[in-house]
């Protein structure tokens, strides 16, 4: 059974630029236009908020209140999923460690939104994706696989903390070898499932891609790999290597092999060419496709399809590619947050969308 999921109301407390701001909205496109500053972007990483993460930004909670305000800040939202109302409230309250979530008035896990709904995003800081640094394409890689996995980000944690507790012992000159083979089974249990969950990740990907590709898809298909030192998904092997290779990782001072290691690689499967060397415009074509089947694939998969965020996406479409965008969006049946400084670049989505001004903080409908 497919559960649709609508944000209808949020509202945002001492968030950022915005003092108190909000706005209604029932409609499956939501777009907010007006100039850059505004506060535009930071209703998107509001709602970012509402899945587990630092959201969109990866900013601190700390970061995203108001100085006046002393860093306290709330966002509030109100959701129909499947006919049924449903309330989230995120709250940071002054000199708290983290952020409190209450589902329907009830406290809650950050990891308990993942039962309410899934949200994806696409922002301008993501172009650079493909020619950027491999730690960025592999928390990419990460982020989507915990949409699909809801304890990838619990155990991409345990690795770290793991990791850096070894990487401790080296630097502290530990030899007790018991100590570090309990640290290499922690390490390499969860170390297992991550390479487990990002293997058929990219298989399922692959596959939802040479689906689109088939139906005469209007973004590039795009092939995924995972490459690198992405170490073993059995985990008694995985924690034989991290213990044949201790020594040359006393060494260096930090394991070398592992997970943490992996790299994505993307291919332009069209032009049979890797992704970085593509146009600049074809990478984002790229990135655009690869965002839109991994939220048709966890809409499959979950029975419900997510929000999905998207930053600046049209700026730099074509006409004719971004009627596609919105078409394609609407068969998807995700609700969509969308924003611009041009409000002609929306003109496509005709009666589809909400449309809503953001000035200084102020979110006005139009």
């Amino acid at each position: 059974m497919s559960h649709k999921v609508r944000l209808t109301r949020l509202t945002l407390t001492d968030f950022r630029n915005h003092t108190v701001s909000g706005f209604a909205a029932d409609a499956g496109h939501v777009v907010f236009t007006g100039p850059n500053g505004a506060g535009k972007t930071n209703i998107l990483e509001a709602i970012s908020l509402l899945s587990p993460g630092r959201g969109l930004r990866r900013a601190t909670y700390a970061e995203m209140g108001r100085r006046a305000a002393g860093g306290a800040w709330t966002v509030h939202a109100r959701f129909d999923r499947a006919g049924e109302e449903r309330a989230v409230g995120i709250q940071m309250a002054p000199g708290a460690p983290s952020r409190e979530v209450r589902i329907d008035g009830e406290t809650a896990r950050p990891d308990d939104l993942t039962a309410l709904l899934n949200v994806l995003w696409l922002t301008p800081a993501m172009d650079g994706l493909f020619t950027g640094g491999t730690s960025d394409r592999r928390r990419f890689l990460d982020r989507m696989a915990f949409a699909l996995h809801p304890d990838h980000g619990r155990r991409a944690s345990a690795y770290e903390r793991a990791m850096r507790q070894r990487n401790k012992m080296f630097e502290d000159g530990v030899r007790d070898r018991g100590w570090f083979e309990a640290i290499e089974r922690e390490m390499a249990e969860h170390g297992a499932v991550l390479n487990t969950h990002r293997a058929a990740l990219v298989e399922a990907l692959n596959a939802e891609q040479r689906v689109r590709a088939g139906g005469g898809a209007d973004f590039p298909q795009s092939a995924l790999a995972i490459v690198g030192e992405a170490g073993e998904a059995v985990t008694a092997d995985f924690a034989e290597r991290l213990a044949n290779a201790r020594e040359r990782d006393r060494a260096a001072g930090r394991a070398l092999a592992g997970p943490h290691r992996a790299d994505l690689e993307v291919e332009h499967v069209e032009k049979a060419m890797p992704a970085g060397l593509a146009s600049t415009g074809e990478q984002k074509a790229l990135l655009i496709g690869l965002v839109l089947g991994h939220a048709a694939l966890v809409a499959r998969r979950t029975a419900t399809p997510p929000l999905l965020l998207l930053d600046e996406v049209a700026a730099h479409l074509d006409p004719s590619r971004r009627a596609a965008l919105y078409d394609t969006l609407d068969a998807l049946g995700a609700q969509t947050f969308m924003t611009g400084t041009d409000v002609a670049l929306f003109e496509a989505l005709g009666p589809r969308a909400a449309r809503f001004v953001v000035e200084a903080g102020a979110i006005t409908p139009t």
